[in-house]
This record gives structure tokens, C-alpha cells and sequence, in this order.
């Protein structure tokens, strides 16, 4: 059973305050007494920072969405519009269509048509992207040109909202950057902070979802409970938010707990002990293709 929300999620709101404030540690303090450190600790702030925004954009910590849309209007990583996040997460939550290649805009599979009109380098670059070593380094730059482009398509199709999520990003990044430009950290090195930020995401998305015949099964659960689980907000218990978007990510793990088995069956065993077993597995080796191996059988 999962508790009614509160008006104030205490623990979020205080887990975000302590991440700006420890983003800014980084970029005044930590980056004056070594830069190396103050780039390493504002890139896990960032991340952070991503985390909680998903928290955000699903009803936390305040149940109105304005309010949470406020607190999260600095944008640290920079790249993604924080409407833009919202309104592509909330469609990938319709489970029926995960890991589509079209209807699913975190799908990081191809339509097998479209991969085999790709140039050979380009269909290394993906295959490379589908190693764990490739999405957390070259990762956030193809799915950031990727996202680039669907959005300028459709401002120029005359979208609106896209339009008007970008329009607001230019203020939530302005802010950042003169932030950083009071600081001693330099700008470049706050860039490179920004980018492995998304990297370190790029360890949970890399195998939330498979292809599967039933969309029950495309879901993963990670059992991990290192730093990587808080990091991530325990996102890594991927079935259980998928199953109850709306309850807060302090009480993910109990609520997977109370009925593990459930979970199990529902995502057809789907599950990894650790991220250190999938760093073993998968840091130097695809785990999937990049065409999408059911989409004929569809």
C-alpha cells in the first residue's frame, strides 16, 4: 500500500536545497582549492540535480506543478528545457509504447530500415553508444543532437510549446552561467562538468528498457543500493516507478520490498544485482543492438 502524497515532501525539498548548495561548494570552493575536485563534485551535483528534476516533473515535492517547476528553474546541466523534460518523460510513460522507435522518445533503438540507410561510421558511432563506455561518453552528445534536432523540427513546424520551453530555457541557463562566471571556476571547465553530469545519467537510462514481446517485461530493476541508487533517487528500481509514477523516491525501496516476487514476475526476471554487474557485463560490450531486433514481428 503506498501512503497519500504530502502537501510538502520534506525530504526531496531538502534533499534539493543541500544539492544546490552543494553545487555551489563546488563551483566557489572546491574549484579555488583544486579544479580538478570542483569539476568532479559539480558534475555529481548536476546529476544530481537531474534526478530531482524527474522527481519534479512527477508531482514532487509540491503537488503544484508551478511551484516545482519554480525550485527547479536553474538549470545546471545546461541543455535539456525543463518543460521539454517533462512533456517527453510523461509520454515515455506509456508503457505500451516502450522502447518504440518512433512513439517513444527515450528509445535509443532504430527502426531497422532506417539503420541500414546509415552510413557505415555512423552504425559504428551507435554500436559504440550501445556499450556502457560509449553512452556515458559519447552518449550525451548523440542523444543531445538527436533531441536538438526533433525540437527545431518542430519549432519550425510551429510548435508552440516546444517554442515556449526553449524561450524559458535561455533565462534558467543565463542565471547558471553568471553564477559559474562570478566563480572561480572558468566556463570550459564548468561545460565539461555539465556533459559528464548527463554521462553519469547515462548509467541509469543505458538499460531501463528492452525490447520485449509484452510491455510488461521491457522494465528493468537494478538491485543496487550504493551510491549510484541514491544518486539516481532509486530510479534504478525502474518496474516499481513505472508501476507507481507518483510515489516519491524515499519510498521505492520498501515498496519493492513488500512484494519483490510481484515485481520480478511482472518484468520477466529483468533484473541486475548491482551496477558494478552491469559495469562488468556491459562497460566494454553492447548489450543490445541498435535496430530494434521485434519491430518486423510487428
Amino acid at each position: 500500500m503506498t501512503r497519500a502524497p504530502a502537501k510538502v515532501e520534506w525530504p526531496t525539498l531538502a534533499l534539493l536545497i543541500a544539492c544546490y548548495a552543494g553545487w555551489g561548494v563546488s563551483v566557489f570552493w572546491l574549484a579555488a582549492i583544486w579544479l580538478p575536485l570542483g569539476v568532479a563534485t559539480a558534475t555529481i551535483f548536476i546529476a544530481l540535480h537531474s534526478s530531482l528534476t524527474h522527481e519534479m516533473i512527477h508531482g514532487h515535492p509540491f503537488r503544484n506543478e508551478r511551484i516545482n517547476e519554480g525550485i527547479g528553474f536553474p538549470c545546471l546541466g545546461l541543455l535539456v528545457p525543463y518543460r521539454r523534460f517533462r512533456d517527453l518523460h510523461l509520454a515515455h510513460h506509456q508503457d505500451s509504447n516502450l522502447t518504440d522507435p518512433y512513439d517513444d522518445p527515450e528509445s535509443n533503438y532504430l527502426d531497422p530500415e532506417t539503420w541500414a540507410r546509415q552510413p557505415r561510421w555512423v552504425q559504428r558511432l551507435l554500436m559504440f553508444n550501445n556499450t556502457l563506455l560509449g553512452r556515458m561518453s559519447i552518449g550525451p552528445a548523440i542523444g543531445f543532437a538527436a533531441f536538438l534536432r526533433a525540437d527545431l523540427r518542430a519549432m519550425r513546424a510551429g510548435d508552440g510549446d516546444v517554442t515556449r520551453a526553449w524561450l524559458l530555457q535561455v533565462p534558467s541557463v543565463l542565471v547558471v552561467l553568471w553564477v559559474v562566471w562570478l566563480s572561480p571556476m572558468p566556463l570550459w571547465a564548468y561545460l565539461v562538468a555539465a556533459y559528464f553530469g548527463y554521462g553519469i545519467i547515462k548509467i541509469r537510462t543505458f538499460l531501463e528498457h528492452r525490447a520485449h514481446e509484452k510491455c510488461s517485461g521491457r522494465t528493468a530493476i537494478v538491485e543496487d543500493r550504493g551510491p549510484l541508487s541514491f544518486l539516481f533517487l532509486n530510479n534504478n528500481l525502474h518496474v516499481v516507478h513505472h508501476m507507481h509514477p507518483k510515489v516519491a523516491w524515499y519510498d521505492l525501496p520498501a515498496l519493492y520490498r513488500s512484494d519483490r516476487d510481484k515485481y520480478i514476475r511482472r518484468n520477466d526476471s529483468y533484473i541486475y544485482r548491482s551496477y558494478g554487474q552491469i559495469f562488468r557485463q556491459y562497460f566494454w560490450r553492447a548489450k543490445d543492438p541498435v535496430p530494434h531486433p521485434l519491430w518486423r514481428k510487428r
